[in-house]
């Protein structure tokens, strides 16, 4: 049974997927590295039900953000798929990996914490980075016809399959910073919407696969949507009100904070 009670608690989850919303609709990055701390932290949600409710949250608000994308041209759809291609089943390996071996809950916890506390700690470090990357490249000479890495895309895919599942973090900011070592030439637009794009397939099945385990709360979901679709909505209006950079620094100071607290609960 889960060792919090939504009937009391239900503000705290509401006022906080308002705040990661906010946060996500003004830099495109949170939903998965900023929830699941919030939920295990504040909330008390175990670990394992954390990660799979959270993998359905990021579902449906990056699905949210993925067809105005696609709209505006943002989504390079071969990269998707070649994404995708190492992401599932990296995904499904790892799902897999937790159904068979079926571990303690007690220490399947601690090495969810471990590793969302390594994840966090490498998208903050990606989060700084990633202009200083984006400034050695001309991307303003995008080529019409992109030339496939193809190896490298499918291992970046594996990995991200795997540690999203298991964290539920590193589909955003490790995942575009990596995307723009291995393709130089590609707008830093199309590169942010393929990796919103190909995060939803990715999280959706994940967050579905972990839903069969029982690892998720359609309760608390509900909760945390109805929080959060306004806080994206409003987010989004206000970009471009802070610089890149001021937002990019708080961004990193809230995801080492939120490392920090997870390591006082090992």
């Amino acid at each position: 049974m889960p060792e919090f009670d939504l009937s009391t608690l239900w503000p705290l989850i509401v006022v906080g997927g308002f705040v990661v919303g906010f946060l996500v609709g003004m830099t495109g990055v949170g939903a998965g590295s900023l929830m699941t701390p919030f939920l295990i932290t504040t909330i008390g949600v175990p670990p394992t039900l954390a990660v799979g409710t959270d993998l359905l949250f990021a579902s449906i608000t990056k699905a949210s953000a993925a067809w105005p994308h696609h709209n505006f041209g943002n989504v390079n759809w071969r990269l998707v798929g070649w994404l995708a291609a190492g992401s599932v089943p990296g995904s499904l390996a790892m799902l897999l990996m937790l159904h068979i071996l079926d571990p303690d809950t007690a220490a399947l916890s601690l090495v969810i914490k471990r590793a969302l506390i390594a994840a966090l700690l490498l998208s903050s470090i990606a989060i700084l980075i990633y202009p200083l990357i984006v400034r050695g490249h001309t991307q303003d000479r995008e080529t019409t016809e992109l030339k496939m890495r193809y190896v490298p895309t499918l291992l970046l895919g594996l990995t991200l399959g795997s540690i999203v599942t298991l964290t539920s973090v590193g589909a955003g900011a490790i995942g575009v910073v990596v995307l723009t070592l291995l393709y130089p030439t590609l707008r830093t637009r199309r590169l942010i919407g393929t990796d919103i794009v190909h995060a939803v397939p990715l999280t959706l099945i994940s967050g579905l696969g972990h839903l069969s385990i029982g690892n998720a709360s359609f309760s608390l979901l509900g909760l945390l949507l109805a929080g959060s679709l306004p806080g994206i909505a409003i987010g989004s209006r206000l970009t471009g009100i802070l610089p890149d950079w001021l937002l990019r620094i708080f961004l990193a100071v809230i995801l080492s904070f939120a490392a920090y607290q997870l390591s006082k609960k090992l």
